[in-house]
């Protein structure tokens, strides 16, 4: 099997091995998370095939090679497995040393990871603010501190054009996708105390990774509804 777009569920039979000279990509087409791995892929010109997930009814077969059950996963065609987005990350950007997007300087480095350590402390407000205000709950207090987080997230871009300077590295791929998807939330307004922040969003628009892979808001709020209402719709667009 190459890739496929339609997801496959529990009833799919295994793909089979991966092809040499080419990496598998186990995603869903609207997982922010897997998206940071689409876009490692595809910045680096990495060949691979993507298969898309069923993650309401997941194959037998994919748990046995991600028995946490999340996406991305990557797969060699000697067999290997890798898992969780970050590590994903950082294998593509050892095994295929060309354009390098992590830094060579191990400081550098450091200070990416920790920035990161310090954004997936901003990741769940993305989900839980738009689940509050879909329940009718008060959500004032969450979002003033969502927008104190971001001010703060701001402030890593005094002087800059992007987290890593002045082109873009590793950590911008890997804020990126809730940022695409912040409209559709409707959280927007959340970065009005963060300009740095906002110029950051419409520099990264004009990437050509992003532009190959990302959707636009009306698609992003059409699958989520489908997963507010708790039938997410992985094929949705299709």
């Amino acid at each position: 099997m190459a890739s496929s777009e339609k997801c496959l569920g529990k009833e799919s039979s295994p793909p089979g091995p991966v092809p040499k000279e080419r990496i598998r990509l186990y995603s869903m087409r609207f997982c922010p998370f897997a998206q940071r791995t689409r876009l490692v892929l595809h910045a680096k010109g990495i060949k691979h095939d993507t298969i898309n997930i069923n993650l309401k009814d997941k194959p037998d077969w994919f748990l046995m090679k991600n028995p946490l059950g999340v996406v991305p996963v990557l797969e060699t065609p000697g067999g290997q497995v890798i898992y969780e987005s970050p590590i994903t990350c950082d294998y593509l950007d050892d095994i295929y040393p060309e354009q390098k997007l992590l830094p060579g300087d191990p400081f550098e480095k450091a200070q990416q990871k920790m920035l990161l350590e310090h954004y997936s402390k901003v990741i769940p407000y993305f989900y839980k603010i738009p689940m509050m205000s879909r329940n009718g709950e008060d959500t004032s207090k969450v979002v003033d501190e969502l927008k104190e987080k971001l001010i703060k997230l701001n402030e890593n871009l005094a002087g800059k054009k992007y987290f890593g300077g002045d082109s873009i590295t590793m950590v911008d791929y890997m804020i990126w996708p809730w940022f695409e998807r912040i409209e559709s939330l409707g959280l927007k307004h959340c970065m009005d105390g963060a300009p740095e922040l906002k110029n950051w969003t419409e520099r990264m628009l004009e990437d050509p990774s992003i532009k190959a892979i990302m959707f636009d808001s009306e698609m992003h709020k059409g699958f989520y509804k489908t997963y507010a209402d708790g039938k997410p719709d992985y094929d949705y667009g299709l």
